[in-house]
Order: structure tokens, then sequence, then C-alpha cells
């Protein structure tokens, strides 16, 4: 056997323990998403409206249903997305690639128009967002993932700035779990061969300025 076929086998025993799991969708997210810093502010905010979509539910429903819904909300543009009136609201509704929800639909069309507001104040979203960790990622030691807090004092912080700029279904957990995915903490256990990857990522990419 070659050293690359050695590597699947290799790299399962070496995984954060949430990810356990034979489901490649699952794996390819903990492998090649969860935790890389990002500074995209479209991109950040598209994690964030998932987020809100994956409340109540399993992250894996919403992994299964991403394209989908990228197609159904034209690959979350904000610009688009904002415009959306009773029409597109009815065609979300009946949509079954997405989540089906019109409380969630209805923050996830306010959120695109909240997003467009501050850019056009000059507000860089990402920047905003990444401020509530200093612009760098907070890298943790956890050596089993069930060590890690589901909220912490930053992602209160978020979640009530975010509530009081109108955004919704963005509470303290659910702000630390998008945290999380987009790099702002490191929370691969130290064991994860994901976590020194996912270190050398944040060193060397860019550092959102406020």
């Amino acid at each position: 056997m070659t050293e690359s076929e050695k590597a699947p086998t290799d790299k399962a025993n070496d995984r954060c323990g949430w990810c356990g799991t034979t489901d490649p969708l699952y794996i390819a997210y903990h492998d090649e998403e969860w935790g890389v810093p990002e500074y995209d502010a479209r991109a950040l905010w598209e994690k964030l409206v998932l987020d809100g979509f994956q409340a109540g539910l399993a992250w894996i429903t919403i992994l299964r249903k991403r394209e989908g819904m990228r197609q159904a909300f034209a690959d979350f543009d904000p610009e688009i997305i904002a415009r959306y009136g009773e029409p597109d609201r009815a065609r979300l509704l009946a949509d079954p690639r997405i989540i089906r929800s019109g409380a969630k639909i209805d923050a996830a069309i306010n959120g695109a128009s909240l997003w467009l507001e501050m850019r056009d104040n000059g507000e860089d979203f990402s920047a905003w967002l990444w401020s509530f960790v200093d612009g760098k990622p907070l890298v943790n030691q956890w050596t089993d993932f069930r060590e890690a807090p589901t909220q912490t004092p930053q992602s209160v912080a978020m979640a009530k700035a975010l509530k009081a700029r109108g955004f919704k279904f963005c509470g303290p957990v659910i702000s630390y779990a998008f945290m999380q995915a987009v790099g702002m903490v490191n929370d691969h256990q130290t064991t994860c061969f994901r976590h020194g990857e996912v270190g050398v990522a944040g060193r060397s990419g860019a550092v959102a300025k406020v």
C-alpha cells in the first residue's frame, strides 16, 4: 500500500471527534472549509445566513441543501436578494431545495438590505465582524472537541451587535458556531491534522483592519 493510499485512513483517525462520520460531504467540509479564515464580506454574510437557517437543525442538513439554496437565493448576492418581494418569497416557500421557513427567509431578505446599508455607509462587513476578535483568529488548544464552549464573551458581543443592527437568527450560540466555521476561532482539537494547517492559514492570510 502506498503512502497516498494510507492517507485517508490516517486522517480519519486524526480528525476532530465531531466529524466521526463516513459522509463525504461532512468530511470535505471539515477537511477543507471549517475553521479556515474567511475575509470576504459577501461570503461571510452567506455563512451567517446559512447558520441562521440551521437554527434547530443539524448542520449536515444545511450542507446537503447548500447548493440548492445558493441557486434559489441568487448565489447569495445581497444586491438581488434585497429586492425580493412577495412573489420571490412565495417562490422560496415552495422550493424544496431550501429550508422553507418564512421567518428565516424574511431574515435573509432583511439581512441583505442591512448588508447593503452598511456597505453604502462605508462600513466593511468583514472588518466589522472580525473586530470582535481584534482582526485575527483566536487559537484554542482543545484536546477534545467537547471542551470547546457553545458561546463566549466575543460571540455574545457579536450577537448583541448583530441584533442591534436588525439581523435575526444570530444569537450567541449561532454566532459562535459562525465564528468557528469562518476561522475567527480555531477550534480544531489539537490532535486533528487541521489544527496546525488552519493555524498557518490564519497567520499567512490577510488581517481585517477596523
